[in-house]
């Protein structure tokens, strides 16, 4: 039954992260509509990701407070969800209001946490802990389909009324939140709720998975976001960068389920110091590459060790809170995946992107973050260690 409660999870995440690319393409035009320049949507985009980060945390504190005295608490994430789809629909019908606009997003940017940390803690409270691995494959499954759709529907959505995708999308997003209630009921049936393990939760280890879950993210966005277009561009016409960008994704997708073994085999840490490590050379390859066919499949590997330390990152948040705290260690790995995205929105909203000298590094960047990550989980492994001997 946990396979099944992951399988739907997964789909939930892919209408949520749908939702969102909806939300980037037409932002612009409903602020014109509002009458507030289109020079704000960077920023508007970047306070979306402060108010994701801190609702995440306070979201997954919630959970773990609440868990122990509710049976289930599907119904309590399609409550929010309601909520955050209600204020999501209604955006492109208030944007001639600036105040009404700007409202309706802050509504769905807060409540809309329902749909990260929250759904993980419940897959978690039933999960054991050798099949967690495999259930974060296939719920990450979701986000990666969406990640390689978006380009694809950023074409498609092109002079399409922004009312028609923003009611069709919410409305299927609630629909298969509702599922989640008969998919918990299912599990909670099938299944005893996971048992306490014994886990490493030394602050030093907890503090330097983070540290390095976050440069490593950084690295990424920079990667994906800032230097794979250009690198294609080398090679390709900017019409072929929609079917050319969703590589990383598919080579994120593919890697998650072979790395999910080796999450069991050798600990979330040191897949993820592997993947960082391995990572480095695959970037590498990317701004070396000699042709379209060789970047084609750097760009395919770099998002392969993505996914593998992905997998590690959610199965290692998850162990650090077995069990009763695996909210408040999710919810603080989805704040820091928001302050990384946030991080490369603000690089670009500040200008700093243009500037020649820092043009010249951005190449350089991913490579430096993962190697930095890597280091900072070597140290997370040598903190285990001597974590073991002084016991």
């Amino acid at each position: 039954m946990n396979t099944a409660l992951a399988v739907y999870i997964g789909v939930v995440q892919f209408f949520f992260a749908a939702t969102w690319t909806v939300y980037v393409v037409y932002l612009p035009q409903l602020l014109e509509q509002a009458g507030i320049g289109r020079i704000w949507v960077p920023w508007i985009l970047l306070a979306d990701q402060l108010i994701f980060a801190v609702m995440d945390i306070a979201t997954g504190f919630w959970v773990d407070r609440v868990r122990s005295g509710l049976a289930r608490f599907g119904g309590w994430i399609l409550g929010v969800t309601a909520v955050s789809c209600a204020a999501f629909i209604a955006l492109p019908f208030v944007a001639a209001s600036p105040a009404a606009l700007l409202i309706a997003i802050l509504v769905w940017a807060v409540t809309s946490s329902a749909l990260r940390s929250p759904p993980w803690a419940l897959l978690a409270r039933h999960a054991a802990a050798p099949s967690v691995p495999w259930l974060a494959a296939l719920v990450l499954t979701g986000s990666a389909l969406a990640a390689a759709a978006a380009p694809y529907l950023g074409i498609a959505l092109r002079g399409v009324d922004p009312r028609l995708p923003f009611v069709l999308s919410t409305l299927t997003l609630l629909a298969t939140v509702g599922g989640l209630i008969y998919a918990e009921k299912k599990a909670a049936a099938g299944e005893a709720p996971a048992q306490a393990e014994s886990s490493d939760r030394s602050p030093r280890r907890i503090a330097l998975f983070f540290a390095a879950l976050l440069v490593m993210a950084i690295g990424v966005q920079v990667h994906f976001s800032l230097n794979s277009a250009p690198q294609y561009l080398r090679f390709a016409a900017q019409s072929e960068l929609a079917y050319l960008m969703p590589v990383f994704w598919i080579g994120f997708n593919l890697a998650m389920f072979p790395a999910s073994r080796g999450v069991k085999r050798w600990g979330p840490l040191p897949l993820m110091a592997l993947a960082a490590a391995a990572g480095v050379i695959a970037t590498l390859a990317c701004v070396a590459a000699p042709g379209r066919n060789t970047l084609i499949a750097a760009q395919f590997i770099a998002g392969g060790f993505w996914g593998a330390a992905c997998v590690a990152a959610y199965s290692g948040a998850i162990g650090f809170g077995r069990t009763g705290r695996e909210g408040r260690f999710l919810g603080t790995l989805f704040a820091t995946l928001a302050i990384a995205t946030l991080t490369r929105i603000a690089i670009n909203a500040s200008g700093l992107a243009a500037v020649p000298d820092f043009k010249l590094l951005l190449p350089w960047l991913p490579e430096m973050t993962w190697l930095l990550a890597g280091l900072l989980l070597l140290a997370g492994g040598r903190a285990r260690v001597t974590s073991a001997r002084a016991r």
